[in-house]
């Protein structure tokens, strides 16, 4: 009597990274329910602690130091970041052409999945400030919509930081997304545009938007990764 082998993998021998997205791949529902689970509980912790909408405790702290070393020096690139994570230029330009270069190396599931994310995140944070309307801190230095938890800004540039990474497996593309998402972070606060705990929120749903979207397609961005550097090096 044999014993069933599915994935044929031989005794003895470890998993592939295909043999593992498949598995990502087919277990989607249960990843994507916890990783929504934790998400929702994390941001709900913060709106639950937030009290009627006023700043928590290290809210008003950060605030209060960001407005006492406030200098043209750091406000520069903040009204950079600004408008690099948002409006036209955040909002439209800088995503379509991550979509377009995906497509022009022929990553096509991956610009899907790109702008499925973009587009998933973009619309929970809009859903989640006209349900929460916490108002934005008094300092405010720019002009903004209505609505401080979470941060679009912090949101956007963390799920394009996890996109990125997922899609292109390099170490220095993490690294990169991590310090874009920190300065993205410290800028929003920096300008009175949220409260620390905004952009905390927008973090958490940034990232958790970029996993639960991935699940379902992991091993097609596996396989489409594989095939487009055989191709590479066969041209090579």
């Amino acid at each position: 009597m044999t014993t069933r082998n599915p994935e044929n993998i031989e005794p003895g021998t470890q998993p592939s990274t295909d043999q593992k997205t498949r598995r990502v791949q087919r277990l989607w529902p249960l990843v994507s329910a916890f990783a929504v689970l934790v998400v929702a509980v994390l941001i709900g912790a913060l709106v639950m602690l937030r009290g009627a909408g006023n700043p928590l405790g290290f809210d008003t702290e950060w605030m209060d130091e960001i407005v006492e070393h406030r200098s043209p020096v750091w406000e520069i690139p903040s009204l950079a970041m600004n408008y690099l994570g948002g409006g036209v230029i955040g909002v439209f330009i800088v995503p379509i052409a991550i979509i377009v270069g995906l497509c022009l190396f022929g990553r096509f599931w991956a610009a899907l999945y790109f702008a499925a994310a973009t587009i998933l995140s973009a619309g929970l944070v809009q859903l989640l400030k006209g349900i929460f309307g916490r108002a934005r801190p008094e300092e405010i230095l720019v002009h903004a919509d209505v609505g401080s938890f979470p941060s679009g800004h912090v949101a956007n540039a963390t799920t394009m930081a996890v996109v990125l990474a997922i899609i292109l497996r390099r170490g220095w593309v993490w690294i990169v997304g991590v310090v874009y998402v920190v300065l993205m972070l410290l800028s929003r606060t920096y300008l009175g545009a949220h409260w620390l705990s905004d952009t905390f929120g927008g973090l958490l749903l940034g990232a958790g938007v970029a996993i639960i979207v991935w699940a379902p397609i992991a091993n097609r961005l596996y396989r489409e990764n594989e095939r487009v550097h055989r191709f590479v090096l066969e041209r090579e």
